[in-house]
Formats: C-alpha cells, structure tokens, sequence
C-alpha cells in the first residue's frame, strides 16, 4: 500500500472522524490524566497526533510512522495548530517498535497501524518496552464498517456495502499473509495486550454517526471512500455491483451520491486499553 499517495485521503477521513476522535482522547484523559510523553505509532499524517496535543496541553507528543512524506505533514500540521515547541517525529517501522524517542512514553496511541504489522504480537511487545511503568496503551483496531447507503438504494441489488464488506474481508485477509513476517493472529485484542504484558483495563467503542442529509465535506469523503473501494476490489465484484458502484459515483446521475438525499455516515470505532504494570 502506498501510504504517501493516499495522503489526501487519510486527512479527509481523520478530520472528517475528528468527533469520534475526541470522545475517544477525551476518555483517555481518564486513564491518563497527565502524561509527560505521548507517542502516536503510526501516526499518518498527524491529525490525531495533534489532537491529543491539543487534549493534553501538558504533554510532548512524538508522531512516529514509517512514511517520510506522511511525518512531513504532520509536522506542518503540528506547526499551523501552535504545537510545534512540543511536538516532533521519528520515522520507524512498527515492526521494530517505536523508534528513538526522548524517554519511555507514558500513553502510547496505535489506531488501525497494528493490523500493518505482519507479526502483530512482536510489535505489541515493542510498544510495551517504549511505555513507561504505569503507562497506557491505547489500541484502536475493529469496529464496524462504516455504512454509507441505505440497504435498498433503489438500483441494483439490495445489500450493496454487505457484499463490498465481504470482498473486503477477503482482501484483507490476503494483504495481511501477504506482509513481510506475517503470524496469524485470532483477533481477540484484550487476550493479545495481556500476553506482551499489559494490564487489559477498558474496552470502549465510540460511534460516529453523520445523518443524512450530509455536508458537502461528508459527502466528499463518501464519494473517495467508494471510489477507493470501487477501484481496489473491482477483481471480487460482480458485473452489476460494479455497474452500481459507477452509477453511484458518476455526478451526473440523479442516483449518484453526488445527489441522492439519503446517503449518510454511521461508524464505529473501538479502543482497547493496556496498562503497563509498575
């Protein structure tokens, strides 16, 4: 995957999740009230890096991912918002852990970096040795997908997004055997934070819920999320999902979800949390 290229896309989606965002590092303060240090271990281009600057003025933040381009962003971000003076970036494979930071972290953000990660287990181990004693980790992996459409939109056959999910699923599936060093893994988070070491101590799952009818910035992002799918699972589509798919994204069909009054967005995003005994 080339995460430089989808740049535009990671920011357009991470602001346009911002509120979900914040509950979620608004809960974190309650499990962390005053870290020293935060690290954000696959940051992209650091819009919730910022975010947890901006929840925890006390705290430096360390933005690492594996990306140069991606790090290049977050660091003009962190400059525009004011964080600059407390806020850096170190670029690193997550497989090897967090990279050199300044001192142990005492809250460590992974959202959806992990599953990147062929052996996801070694990598957790490395996250646990860059946290401090009594540190957090917060594992953001799972969920529900993220819907967009009515069951029946009134073209091609009801269940659209459930069809996409499951070629979804087997593509995932096949990028995760596919990464260097890849260990299957059954994904029961808590079970995977208490065997590297970690005190599992919360589970939280935050919704994002944007009705119709959407705003112009929503309803982008659901025009580029189905254009994305639309594009990298065109090989396990059918002929007529796929020709549903161009109906819904060509702008000049009354169908399109450039124009139908009742696309939406509903998600939901679940957080595990560990704590690294003192």
């Amino acid at each position: 995957m080339d995460f430089a290229q989808m740049l535009p896309l990671l920011v357009q989606e991470a602001e346009l999740f911002t509120p979900a965002y914040v509950e979620a590092a608004e809960w974190l303060r309650e499990q962390q009230p005053e870290p020293g240090l935060i690290v954000d271990a696959g940051s992209g281009p650091g819009v919730i890096s910022c975010l947890l600057a901006d929840t925890f003025p006390g705290a430096r933040v360390v933005a690492v991912d594996g990306v140069e381009p991606l790090l290049a962003e977050a660091r003009a971000r962190a400059e525009r918002l004011g964080f600059a003076d407390r806020f850096s970036t170190v670029e690193a494979e997550l497989s090897d852990g967090i990279g050199e930071v300044e001192y142990p972290a005492d809250l460590l953000w992974a959202s959806r970096s992990l599953h990147h990660v062929g052996d996801q287990r070694a990598a957790l181990a490395g996250f646990v040795r860059g946290l401090a004693p009594g540190g957090v980790l917060a594992l953001l992996e799972g969920g529900l997908p993220t819907r967009f459409l009515p069951r029946d939109i009134g073209i091609g056959r009801p269940g659209l997004e459930a069809r996409i999910d499951a070629v979804h699923d087997e593509w995932f599936t096949r990028m995760r055997a596919e990464l260097p060093g890849a260990v299957q893994e059954t994904e029961d988070w808590p079970a995977l934070l208490t065997a590297v070491g970690l005190r599992h101590t919360a589970t939280r799952t935050f919704l994002l819920d944007l009705p119709a009818p959407l705003s112009d910035e929503a309803r982008a992002f659901v025009v580029t999320a189905l254009t994305r799918r639309r594009d990298g699972l065109a090989e396990g589509l059918d002929a007529d999902d796929l020709a549903t798919l161009d109906r819904l994204l060509d702008p000049d069909d009354k169908a399109s979800v450039h124009q139908r009054t009742d696309a939406f967005l509903l998600t939901a995003m679940t957080v595990y949390v560990g704590v690294k005994p003192e």
